[in-house]
């Protein structure tokens, strides 16, 4: 009895951590994959560097982004911060 009452406030402390910082973590980044993975032609996008263009094609792990005078880019698919106009 006292072993689990000395136990006790350290599992209180990892369910705390747990539900507090790493399961809103893993939820952001589930979802911040789902939106890279959806990714389509003529998307605007903003990157992790904070270039705005618009997507112009679409590879498995990379993207061609299209800003500015015509000029295209290539990034990696996780370069992607956002896309704007999503609902």
């Amino acid at each position: 009895m006292e072993v689990l009452i000395s136990i006790l406030p350290l599992l209180l402390m990892f369910a705390v951590f747990y539900f507090i910082l790493i399961r809103p973590q893993q939820k952001r980044q589930k979802k911040l994959d789902e939106m890279r993975s959806e990714i389509q032609r003529n998307d605007r996008v903003v990157t992790i560097g904070g270039l705005h263009g618009t997507i112009d094609a679409v590879d498995d792990d990379k993207v061609v982004i299209k800003c500015g005078d015509g000029a295209r880019l290539t990034y990696d698919r996780s370069a992607v911060r956002e896309v704007l106009n999503k609902d």
